[in-house]
């Protein structure tokens, strides 16, 4: 007869009966430390939950029932609701021009993106966390662009005269050269016979540098932390054992800070969708400012699921690799 083999339960996940014991006094449960972090962290995102209950919980029910009604302004202040039931999702698939094709546009883009910017974000917080002079102030200048991202420096760009006036010299000179060193060593390397798919998306990522670095500070903060969690007593064994730093690199450090990876990746995702600066966001904003409540209402209600389906899908990759390290 043939023994079957079951699996040991996972000491790191929580079942339903310990998630609501944690928070009833009086229990072990409850005087664990595991317990008490966990408390500790519902205390610190506490003040977000209650202002998503206060201020966002009403605009976001309105927006979903907008999405089924035909919204107008009517005449002394208000609005008039008719229900049109799923005809504003079928305006935004089938009969508007641009929704559709913006989304299959922005979406590979901003994937692509979020994925430079996991990458970058790794590396630099490893830069980072060596001993080198003038640790303080390159930590410093990788921070600033959470904190020039924040309002500062968008404000800036779109309503700086001067700065508006540099950017029209600085295209001009681009285009009087008549060329563009990106897309001519693209198109050599894809005469060359180098596969054209695979350095699209490095000149993509290339050409995107900008947004890469400006949305990638916090992430770095976060890899930065778990680097420092990190006991040098294990590169110490390590090293002791013969592995070289590669080998520590892959034993070591990034099966430890990769449970961050999913952190780093859902805020990324999030960060990306909500800029104002991609092709679905405009069209989106430029129906709303058309007073066209209840198509503006369903296209948010898209992109939304949209937004979530990614991070589904990226959760679903990323925990398969992260559990293979906890476990």
């Amino acid at each position: 007869m043939s023994a079957k083999i079951r699996k040991a339960p996972n000491p790191n996940k929580w079942t339903f009966a310990e998630s609501i014991l944690t928070f009833i006094p009086g229990n072990k449960t409850f005087r664990s430390m595991r317990s008490r972090n966990a408390r500790r962290g519902v205390m610190f995102i506490l003040p977000f939950i209650i202002g998503f209950l206060v201020f966002m919980i009403r605009p976001l029910a309105n927006s979903f029932m907008m999405s089924f009604h035909d919204v107008t302004m009517v005449s002394g202040g208000g609005t008039n609701w008719r229900f049109i039931g799923f005809d504003n999702y079928k305006y935004a698939f089938g009969v508007d021009p641009y929704f559709n094709q913006y989304l299959v546009e922005e979406i590979p883009r901003m994937a692509i993106n979020a994925v430079a910017t996991l990458v970058l974000s790794f590396v630099i917080a490893v830069i980072l966390n060596q001993e080198f002079k003038g640790r303080t102030v390159a930590r410093a200048i990788f921070f600033l662009p959470v904190i020039l991202s924040s309002g500062v420096l968008p404000g800036i760009e779109s309503q700086n005269e001067f700065y508006n006036m540099m950017q029209g010299i600085s295209d001009a000179v681009a285009n009087s050269s008549g060329v563009n060193l990106s897309a001519s060593l693209q198109s050599l390397l894809s005469v060359s016979g180098v596969g054209s798919g695979v350095f699209s998306i490095l000149f993509q990522m290339i050409d995107a540098i900008y947004d890469i670095v400006m949305a990638s500070g916090i992430q770095i903060i976060v890899m930065l932390s778990g680097l420092q969690t990190i006991s040098p007593s294990l590169y110490e064994a390590a090293d002791v054992e013969g592995c070289t730093a590669w080998e520590a690199f892959w034993k070591i450090t990034f099966p430890m800070v990769s449970p961050l990876l999913l952190v780093n990746a859902i805020y990324t995702i999030i960060d990306f969708f909500m800029k104002n600066d991609n092709k679905v966001m405009e069209r989106i904003n430029e129906l709303w400012q058309r007073i066209e409540f209840g198509h503006v209402s369903a296209m948010n209600w898209i992109y939304f699921g949209v937004a979530i389906l990614f991070i589904g899908i990226s959760t679903v990759i990323i925990s398969r690799g992260v559990q293979h390290y906890e476990d």
